[in-house]
């Protein structure tokens, strides 16, 4: 892709360099939408955002990355979140609630977790990478359960709660694509507490 395109698209060629993740998103996702993401590069990427190739990998190990953003930290603060939560309280409500916190967008933000979201339910190039972070999610979220009712991790009710719990995240946010008017967490409430009374 020649820099006029890069400038075209998103008019930073040329302008201050980027200093946050953010900001890295938001250009790699304009150009992703115009582009597509496999006819993106991490030079175009680094090119529209007035950084050097190497400067890229400081904040992104790889492209794929540049979509998921922080998911490493969200993650570990919802392994915190878990860990703190009261041992009297229904297993499922705190599921429920870490899932809604872990999908809490500030409204500003919220255009842009539309294209994410989007970029990773419908690329095909980024499923793969996809199902390491889906893994990853469950796998907090299992060992939550695991120690709550005191069975291994990777046993049958720690597994089916993860992987339901992911389940109704995915079909959630689906809806949310089809429906610019839809409410996220309300979307996520419904379906949750649907999944709850289900567990009892």
């Amino acid at each position: 892709m020649s820099e006029d395109a890069v400038r075209t698209v998103t008019g930073r060629v040329g302008r201050r360099r980027l200093t946050t993740r953010g900001e890295l998103e938001h250009v790699a996702f304009e150009l992703f939408g115009t582009y597509g993401f496999d006819g993106t590069t991490v030079d175009d990427i680094a090119t529209a955002a007035g950084i050097s190739r190497r400067t890229f990998f400081r904040y992104f190990p790889s492209k794929n990355d540049v979509v998921w953003g922080d998911f490493d930290g969200m993650l570990e603060r919802m392994r915190r979140r878990l860990a703190a939560a009261p041992a009297g309280r229904p297993l499922m409500d705190e599921v429920r609630e870490a899932l809604l916190d872990f999908n809490r967008v500030p409204p500003e933000e919220l255009p842009w977790h539309r294209r994410r979201m989007a970029l990773i339910l419908r690329t095909p190039a980024l499923q793969a990478h996809s199902t390491l972070r889906y893994a990853d999610w469950r796998a907090v979220l299992a060992e939550f359960v695991g120690e709550r009712i005191g069975q291994p991790a990777d046993t049958l009710a720690p597994q089916a709660i993860a992987h339901a719990t992911l389940g109704i995240a995915v079909a959630a946010y689906e809806q949310w694509l089809l429906d610019e008017q839809a409410d996220l967490p309300a979307l996520l409430d419904a379906a949750m507490r649907q999944l709850a009374s289900s567990f009892g």
